[in-house]
């Protein structure tokens, strides 16, 4: 039975400040996009969309559209600029502008990364391990400049690729200019500090040096925006010379590439939601022929690891919680088991190192490690010390390490880099998270029960003294096993200083509590996510901790949907809501295989060619199930460059609703960024902390924290 209250039982919705700005037939208007009829035909059924046409992004049409839309909420917000600025400052505040990350070693180098106050972006070094550690406030006369993101130019700039080879003297690096992730990769000379000229085009993230330095292994995107194909090149040549090494022509699949810890080994990896395949090849000849680790098998997804004689492979072909095993090198497939699957306990990774291996795990929500030795019997167990903490692996470069760098953090405890000895488990603290400000916060987890009865895990993080029932944001996202780990979020003390209870929902969709968590939040099953949610809302108004008219709720991507869907089934029960860069045209996009994502997101989403699937999609998809009454003050984000979420699916949700209901004086808002930005926002660290200072403003006004 639902607790979440009918609207007539609720008091009357109090009036935003932000309404109070302007008369409310301006904020309540907002601009209206043109209507172009179309239908849609689907088993059957003719549905109707007006705002089809902006699919075509390159519509001169929409661009009007979204200017209009961002008129309208800078007019909006106008009275918020002063809190926008405040909260800017109290983020740019939480950490030190002059800061050093920290450093992992690789050969005779230390590499890490500084940021400096006043610029945007990062600065990528690397010093002698012999030399003394980098300070973040004095210059270091043995530190060496590898690349200088602000020295980069432009309004926009992301880097993809950053690998040194593996003889330390090449720095291969790619970027993007303007959030599409498509990427320019190229390489320059540490020792001459210059480019070279070689200059590849239509990349993607992941690259491999081969073991010489004088070649790579790289992947480049296909029209739908799909990294499918794996080149082979050899530095000083034309790209058209490159070695096609695979070309993947199953549409459903994505390709990686990395080099093995050992260095001997180049892994090539084809993925997608739950089927793997994984190729080798020597890193020393980019010519030879790839190697079959283990045929795809529809269902069966495995990573791979390479120690010694042996590979290490992670497979899910006895059960959803994963096991180890090994493999001879010369017969990847002929698999022996090191560790069993065991109900209740997710193995996630296996990282190899000369005498050692150490295996993320996932046990009742807690994030751990387990160390192995050379005879693959368990050493020990390195354990968080409760549930708001984590404990998982830094970036670990060395193969005949004599520790393993781990890295403990918590939803309230700053990041610290460790070095955990493999012999007797000594940890000695290399670097910890500087955090500024004496704040007094504390965390817990609790449990919501969902609609079947399932405990839902929701992580409660506050500042001292604040009383209930208080303003709280209840943030999800739900999908791609993907989880809200133990993590301190600087950019969420603005609002926990201010009094906002910050709630974490791990609902099903996630990967939480392993494998099954996921697919509990999947396919036909995806309902539970939304439900899940709202149960975490229920809970937090029925325990007092906050009441409907001061609970915000905020979700990105696969989050955004989360925010759309539950706003149609309670809406009641919230008092604003964030939805950024939000995947709400679900039908219309799975039914898409020429976009970008839709054919390797049949396995998350389902496949709306199939007619039960379509009714599934159907019936929950935000732009075809609109919130319901009495929907609570909404602001959308979109970004023109967005190569995930396409710009179109936020302005037709935002167009629609705008339309086709009325919720009296509830905001509706819709900011894009146009020009550059990513699905994720602004790349520079100012330009971001601004637009989250916009963001919370809004959420802080709606509530009436202000």
């Amino acid at each position: 039975m639902s607790r979440v209250p009918e609207p007539s039982s609720l008091p009357p919705r109090a009036e935003p400040a932000a309404l109070r700005s302007a008369t409310a037939s301006r904020l309540t208007a907002g601009p209206a996009a043109p209507r172009v009829p179309s239908t849609r035909v689907v088993h059957g059924e003719s549905v109707g969309d007006d705002y089809a046409w902006m699919r075509d992004v390159a519509d001169p049409r929409l661009l009007d559209y979204l200017k209009a839309e961002n008129a309208y909420a800078d007019e909006a917000l106008e009275h918020l600029r002063p809190l926008r600025e405040q909260l800017f400052a109290d983020l740019v505040a939480v950490l030190p502008e002059d800061d050093v990350s920290a450093p992992h070693r690789r050969g005779e180098w230390l590499y890490y990364r500084r940021t400096r106050a006043g610029q945007q972006y990062a600065v990528h070094c690397r010093r002698p391990v012999t030399a003394a550690a980098a300070s973040p406030d004095v210059p270091d006369p043995d530190e060496h400049v590898l690349l200088d993101e602000n020295e980069l130019g432009g309004d926009y700039v992301e880097v993809g690729v950053l690998e040194v080879s593996p003889d330390g003297r090449r720095l291969a690096y790619s970027l993007d200019r303007d959030g599409n992730e498509q990427f320019e990769l190229r390489v320059r000379d540490l020792d001459a500090g210059a480019d070279l000229p070689d200059v590849l085009t239509g990349t993607y993230y992941t690259l491999a040096w081969a073991a010489d330095s004088n070649g790579f292994l790289y992947t480049t995107l296909d029209a739908a925006h799909r990294p499918g194909r794996v080149w082979a090149h050899r530095i000083g040549a034309a790209q058209t010379d490159d070695r096609l090494v695979w070309d993947e022509p199953d549409r459903r699949f994505e390709l990686w590439v990395e080099a093995s810890r050992s260095g001997a080994l180049l892994l090539l990896t084809a993925e997608n939601r739950d089927t793997t395949e994984v190729r080798w090849l020597p890193a020393d000849d980019l010519d030879a022929a790839t190697q079959v680790v283990a045929p795809r098998r529809p269902g069966i997804t495995y990573t791979v690891e390479h120690q010694g004689e042996r590979l290490l492979v992670v497979a899910d072909d006895r059960g959803p919680q994963f096991r180890l095993v090994q493999a001879p090198l010369d017969e990847p497939g002929s698999w022996s088991e090191v560790i069993a699957a065991t109900d209740g306990v997710r193995i996630e990774s296996a990282a190899a190192f000369a005498d050692h291996v150490v295996v993320s795990e996932r046990a009742g929500g807690e994030v751990r490690l387990r160390v192995l030795d050379r005879d693959d019997a368990t050493v020990r167990l390195i354990r968080p010390a409760d549930r708001t903490e984590a404990v998982h692996l830094h970036r670990n470069e060395e193969y005949d390490a004599r520790a393993v760098r781990i890295v403990r953090e918590g939803w309230v405890r700053p990041r610290s880099s460790i070095d955990h000895a493999f012999v007797d488990g000594a940890e000695t603290v290399v670097h910890t998270q500087r955090v500024n400000g004496d704040g007094d916060y504390s965390c817990i987890v609790v449990t919501a029960t969902a609609e079947d009865g399932t405990e839902i895990p929701l992580t409660l993080i506050e500042r001292a003294g604040r009383a209930d029932p208080g303003p709280c944001l209840l943030r999800g996202y739900g999908a791609y096993e993907s989880s809200y780990d133990p993590a301190l979020w600087p950019e969420l003390r603005p609002l926990l200083d201010r009094g906002v209870l910050i709630a974490f929902a791990h609902v099903r969709g996630g990967g939480e509590l392993g494998r099954d968590w996921w697919l509990q939040g999947r396919l036909l099953r995806k309902r539970n996510t939304f439900t899940d949610f709202v149960a975490c809302a229920e809970a937090l108004v029925d325990g007092g901790r906050t009441t409907p008219d001061l609970l915000a709720v905020r979700g990105m991507s696969a989050g955004g949907l989360l925010i759309g869907a539950v706003l149609h089934l309670a809406p009641q029960l919230f008092g604003a809501a964030l939805a950024e860069v939000p995947f709400v045209d679900v039908v219309t996009t799975m039914l898409d295989d020429t976009i970008p994502l839709t054919v390797n997101e049949w396995d998350e989403w389902g496949d709306p060619r199939n007619a039960e699937h379509y009714a599934y999609l159907r019936g929950y998809s935000p732009y075809e199930n609109l919130p319901g009454p009495r929907r609570p003050a909404l602001l959308v984000t979109a970004s023109q460059q967005d190569s995930r979420v396409s710009v179109h699916e936020p302005a037709k949700w935002v167009a629609k609703m705008r339309a086709e209901t009325t919720y009296g004086e509830a905001p509706l808002l819709l900011h894009t960024l146009l020009g550059t930005g990513a699905h994720a926002g602004p790349a520079g660290r100012y330009d971001a902390l601004r637009h989250e200072a916009l963001l919370q403003a809004f959420l802080l006004d709606a509530l009436g924290v202000v």
